[in-house]
Parts: structure tokens; sequence; C-alpha cells
């Protein structure tokens, strides 16, 4: 069997997506006969400024060329707040244009931004009120949340760890977040997002939280592996991820 070949645009700091992404599929590959590589372009980026995630975003075109080149099956933006800093649904928008360079470079492939894997995440579950947390500065948090409450949703409550530093940021241990969740307000809340940020580890934390909690929760990097799934036309299914990678969506 040919494997898929995963792509991934990624931040230049970011050092979290070619891990949980990864970690998701391969935790796959134990339970079904699909098999997964992983390839990679990176645009330069070091705080998370609203400057510095502009001046990125206008590098995601050239990294999209550069995975063509190695025919990958799909590609995913890899940095919500870069999407969502850019204007209310801008993901749909960078999703066009970013195939359009696959398919002007012989190789068409589509496309996931985290930030709309998101959407499309708690949407498939049915969410209507959410709670999150956000490494970010709280003018950033509060933009990721204005553009979620653009896309339908309440939010109802967020957290900000108030981190600028991207590096500092995959440097945590995903295991806070078992305490971190807990200053949420979760009355009448339907999903969690554990991590609105995919430099944010938060994979092993997420079936702890979720049993801990009641509820679904998701973070940008399992949506995102989710949607490239559904973008594959494979199962939707990897163990240890949460609700929405259980297989019943």
């Amino acid at each position: 069997m040919t494997p898929v070949r995963i792509g991934q645009i990624v931040p230049s700091s970011n050092t979290t997506m070619e891990t949980e992404v990864p970690a998701i599929l391969r935790a796959r590959e134990q339970v079904a006969p699909e098999r997964f590589t992983f390839h990679s372009s990176r645009m330069r980026m070091k705080r998370v400024t609203k400057e510095e995630l502009a001046a990125m975003d206008a590098d995601s075109d050239r990294c999209a060329a550069e995975l063509s080149d190695a025919r990958v099956d799909v590609i995913g933006y890899a940095c919500l707040v870069a999407i969502m800093s850019m204007g209310k649904g801008y993901h749909c928008e960078s999703e066009r244009r970013l195939h359009e360079v696959t398919r002007r470079e012989g190789a068409a492939a589509p496309v996931v931004t985290s930030a709309g894997a998101l959407v499309h995440g708690l949407r498939t579950l049915g969410a209507k009120k959410i709670a999150l947390v956000a490494p970010y500065l709280k003018p950033l948090t509060c933009l990721v949340a204005d553009y979620l409450r653009h896309e339908g949703f309440d939010v109802v409550d967020t957290v900000s760890l108030e981190i600028a530093d991207n590096v500092e940021v995959g440097r945590r241990d995903p295991m806070a977040l078992v305490d971190i969740y807990t200053r949420l307000n979760l009355d009448g809340v339907d999903v969690l997002v554990l991590s609105s940020c995919v430099q944010m580890p938060s994979l092993a934390a997420i079936p702890v939280v979720e049993q801990a909690c009641g509820r679904p929760v998701v973070s940008a990097s399992v949506c995102t592996a989710y949607q490239m799934l559904q973008k594959l036309g494979l199962q939707t299914h990897a163990p240890h991820a949460g609700a929405l990678l259980s297989g019943r969506y």
C-alpha cells in the first residue's frame, strides 16, 4: 500500500504540529490499514503578534508550492491565529487560494486550515456553547473568540495564558491543562476547546479532561487531523484523541 503523504505549512517556531498530528495518525495505524508519511514547509514567525502573523501568512503560497513538489495528498495550514487575525471568515479564502496554488503546480491537493478545521470540528460535534484555553495574550484570545462567534458559536468563557514567545508555548507540559481548564466556567458548555492553538501541546490531556468534565474535548490539532482524514476519504478514527476522533462522527 502506498503511504498517504501528509503536508503541513508550519510556522518556523512551531514544534507541536509535527509531533501531535503524526502521533494521532501513528496511533490510527495501530487500528487501520493506512500508513502515513509527513512533510512540512515553514514560514518565519517567532512572536505571536498580529504584525508577525500577517507577514507569515503572506508566505503561505510559497509553502503550498513547495509541498506540491512532494506530491502530498492533503495540506494542513498549521497556524490557527494567523488565519483568524486576517479577518472573519478568512479560512475559506486561504483554503481556496492555497488549493489553487497546488492546482497550478500540477499537484492539486485539498487544503485544511487549523482555523477552518476547528470551526468544522465544533459543528460536527453539534456545539453551540463552547469554552476555550489559549496561550495567547488577551487581545489575540479575544480575536479568536470573536472569530468563533462570527461562525455562530457562543463562547461562554476563555482562559489566556499570556505567552507571546511561540517557542515557549511549544515547551508547555500538556498535562498542565488538566488543572488549567478548571478555571473555565463550563455551565451550559457543549464542547471544550482545550487548546485553541496548534502550538500548545494538549493531546495527552484530552482523554483525561474529557473524562473529568463529561463533555467532548477537542484541540485545533485534533480538529485538523479529523478534517484531513475526511478530505482523504478515510475513516475519522484515532485512539486516545477524544470524542471527535472516536469514529462516531
